[in-house]
């Protein structure tokens, strides 16, 4: 006897995602989430329109909307000059169902994911439920969990680790997460201040070069994401002062007085795949199998894409299928992550982080002729858009 079909470590989108997707198809699932609530601090907010067509038919993509914003294009862009390239979604109607992308915050998806299994009667989710241990056997999985001070295991016949970039379901599996850091820190500041009405022609996702060194700027409903980097010669600790924080801002617009900034916070980039997506009864999703730069907003889109593949791999399985359908759960989405999704952002933020001005023009210039192109814009929006990694993924057998 196991306590669920299905056992899953983390209610972050990924987590819940599956959770959803499982549970609507009659599986039976119990999510363990070591928070007592949802996050809310700043993180992903940008979903691509594969993620939008798949989360659809869930009501998700609605309620999204709703709370949101669409970018109808993105671009590349030189300031304070504003020369640009811009990049129009619209080249993917007939592609997708959702030819955009849609700004909304992370914490808001996992609030209706959470809103949404309320009404699935087959999945409960557990805050407070922290995963510290995996105890694998023949027939069953289960998770220790240490849960109002005491441990116990809840059991499944298969488990998914979602737990992030921190898994201890990963840890407890002895799978390396290879890869490095990046040496920068980013910086989120989100301020209510117009960008809109000062810098002409700005999409609501804006990468920008600035002379010394770049920003990009992200526009939810009501507010503004700015990401932002320590300047050559200063310190971490002096450029989050709110001194230094109001000297970075006025770099991009300059104006009197100080900018409202409601929120900061800094944080490293990784760049890391894990060497095997499955041991056992047990797969990971997410951040526990990936990280990747946030240049392009892929790295949660790929972790819903990863839930989605797997939910429908496991609900085979359950149904009498073979086994080895979460193998190739992992040949369809690990060589995804590392040629279309780490690949691509490694490319995105090497890009931007490009400082020589006649190298800058010559990447413009090149992204210019890419939007200019009908073909060339749709095979690049494709790709980008992760259209094209996704059917890539579903070649594979």
């Amino acid at each position: 006897m196991t306590d669920a079909q299905v056992v899953i470590a983390g209610a972050g989108p990924v987590g819940l995602t599956a959770a959803l997707v499982l549970g609507s198809r009659g599986v039976d699932v119990i999510v363990c989430e070591a928070a007592d609530t949802l996050p809310q601090e700043l993180r992903a907010s940008t979903f691509h329109p594969p993620t939008l067509d798949m989360l659809d038919p869930y009501g998700v993509t609605a309620a999204m909307m709703a709370q949101g914003l669409i970018c109808p294009h993105w671009q590349v862009r030189m300031h304070p000059s504003g020369e640009r390239a811009v990049f129009d979604l619209s080249v993917l109607a007939g592609e997708t169902k959702h030819p955009y992308r849609l700004q909304c915050e992370q914490s808001k998806l996992a609030a209706i994911l959470l809103d949404k299994i309320k009404s699935v009667p087959a999945v409960q989710v557990r805050f407070g439920a922290r995963v510290v241990d995996v105890a694998e056997g023949d027939r069953q999985v289960a998770f220790v969990v240490e849960e109002k001070g005491e441990r116990r295991e809840i059991s499944g016949r298969y488990a998914i680790g979602a737990d992030g970039a921190r898994s201890a379901v990963r840890t407890a599996l002895g799978i390396e997460f290879e890869g490095d850091v990046y040496p920068e820190t980013t910086i989120l500041a989100t301020t209510t201040f117009p960008f809109e009405t000062r810098l002409e022609g700005l999409s609501n996702v804006s990468y920008c070069w600035k002379a010394d060194g770049t920003f990009s700027l992200l526009r939810l409903p009501g507010v503004w994401r700015a990401s932002l980097y320590v300047r050559d010669g200063k310190t971490l600790e002096e450029t989050l002062t709110d001194e230094g924080i109001q000297d970075l801002m006025h770099d991009i617009v300059p104006l009197p007085g100080r900018f409202d900034v409601l929120e900061t916070r800094p944080y490293r980039i990784h760049q890391r795949l894990a060497p095997a997506y499955r041991k056992g009864r047990v797969a990971l999703a997410g951040d526990a199998a990936h990280l990747n730069s946030p240049s392009g907003g892929m790295g949660m889109n790929g972790g819903i894409h990863d839930a989605f593949n797997l939910a429908e791999k496991l609900t085979g399985v359950l149904a009498g299928g073979d086994e080895r359908a979460l193998d190739l759960y992992e040949r369809q989405r690990r060589p995804i992550a590392q040629d279309a999704i780490i690949a691509q952002a490694h490319q995105n933020r090497t890009r931007m982080q490009e400082r020589n001005p006649e190298r800058r023009k010559k990447l413009l210039a090149d992204l210019q002729a890419t939007a200019a192109d009908a073909e060339k814009l749709k095979a690049y929006m494709l790709r980008t858009s992760m259209i094209d990694g996704l059917r890539r993924a579903a070649a594979i057998q």
